[in-house]
């Protein structure tokens, strides 16, 4: 039924894309090195994003707060992505990729500078949501920028490419940005997170080609995304499905402090481990989506349950909760499928649901960590962060059945058009 299916909005994609994705001039640069950078911005975010995750445990103590209300930062970053990803996609859609890329970038790095200078719980709450307001934004232009220049036929690789620099991130980024922050102190990981940004808003502004503002946007065209019902299950399924990767990521670290007696570096060394299946996950996502969206899409998702249920298992045992947390990262290749199925079905709207899907999975970001901390407060111990993660993937099966039996009302009333 999947393949049948995936068939099905494959061949609406090709009837209701645009032709906005054919390829023009790079300019003086290769589309590797223009690529480079745009995913350097999303090895940025993730930084940003993850790393905070990570040294959790330290600005708690840093601000006298428990974990678990210190976890509303992470939340509040969340927030500020879903705030940001539809008013800045739709009041400045006019404005030409690569300027709205390095303004993004450059706002960026203020956010998160506010971040590392953060002195209570509550400016630091304020700091977060401000750096996570460019987030959606940003991912949702660049993979739409990468996606033109690569050409229609590449679209799932384009869109990997992009968000290969979110998964190396957790491989290299996240695990050095906490080490750092053990060593030196929280706020120099973010400080430097800060550079990073003003680093990619310069490279971009020197490779990207500048094309233009698009005079034809228009943000009421942009908003009818928001009104589409497949669109919105999409959006539905990343916002649910994955908040089981956030569940047990966002009190990882303080997981491990409390149910292991095993060294601190450790926590980085799983990280590590973590980010190398995140970017298998996205690498396999890449090369095998396209074609059969839904298909992959479903196999991530029940991955992602299951692996964090393993987790909730292995509590206490450091070697089983770090292979818990790679195949938990395997499945974050969720993205790339969703994010490539809205393109077949955003229609006109293609940069608001680009920017909306990040949205999405910051949307996650937000439910994962507050529903796993409200186990928390109530007293079932870090265990449950694995379980409130397989409750909302069993959650994320749901919706895509829904848009399973969408797919194929649609295929019956286009039959009976046709007929």
């Amino acid at each position: 039924m999947t393949n049948q299916t995936d068939k099905i909005l494959s061949d609406q994609a090709s009837s209701k894309q645009a032709s906005s994705e054919q390829p023009s001039a790079l300019g003086e640069y290769s589309l590797a090195t223009i690529t480079f950078w745009l995913a350097f911005g999303t090895f940025v975010i993730g930084c940003s994003e993850f790393a905070a995750m990570g040294l959790l445990p330290y600005f708690a103590e840093d601000f006298g707060i428990t974990e678990n209300v210190a976890g509303h930062a992470i939340s509040a970053y969340a927030i500020g992505v879903v705030v940001g990803a539809p008013l800045i996609t739709i009041f400045f859609s006019r404005l030409a990729r690569r300027t709205m890329l390095i303004s993004l970038m450059v706002f960026y790095a203020g956010g998160n500078l506010l971040t590392a200078l953060a002195w209570s719980e509550w400016t630091m709450n304020i700091a977060r949501f401000i750096a996570g307001l460019p987030h959606g934004a940003y991912f949702g232009i660049a993979m739409l920028f990468a996606a033109d220049i690569a050409g229609k036929n590449k679209r799932a690789q384009a869109v990997s490419n992009v968000i290969l620099g979110l998964a190396i991130a957790n491989i290299i980024g996240v695990p050095s940005i906490s080490g750092i922050g053990q060593m030196f102190g929280w706020r120099t990981g973010f400080f430097i997170i800060s550079a990073f940004a003003l680093v990619t808003a310069l490279m971009v502004w020197k490779t990207a080609p500048y094309r233009g503002p698009n005079p034809d946007a228009k943000p009421l065209t942009e908003l009818k995304a928001l009104k589409n019902k497949d669109v919105l299950l999409v959006l539905l399924m990343g916002a649910i499905g994955f908040g089981g990767m956030f569940s047990v990521y966002s009190y990882f670290s303080a997981s491990y402090l409390n149910t292991t007696s095993s060294p601190e570096w450790g926590i980085s060394a799983t990280l590590l481990i973590y980010g190398i299946g995140v970017t298998l996950g996205n690498i396999i996502a890449g090369r095998y989506s396209e074609g059969r969206l839904l298909t992959s899409a479903i196999t991530f998702q029940v991955l992602l349950g299951l692996s964090a249920a393993a987790y909730a298992a292995s509590m206490g045992n450091p070697y089983l909760m770090a292979a818990s947390l790679f195949f938990i990262g395997i499945g974050g290749g969720m993205v790339v499928p969703l994010q490539t199925r809205l393109m077949d079905v955003a229609g006109e709207a293609q940069t608001l649901a680009g920017a909306m899907n990040h949205a999405a999975f910051n949307t996650a970001n937000a439910l994962g960590p507050w529903l796993a901390g409200m186990t928390l407060s109530a007293g079932y111990g870090y265990t449950s962060t694995g379980w409130v993660g397989l409750a909302l993937a069993g959650g994320g099966v749901l919706v895509w059945l829904a848009i399973v039996m969408t797919a194929r009302n649609t295929q019956v009333q286009t039959a009976t058009v046709s007929g």
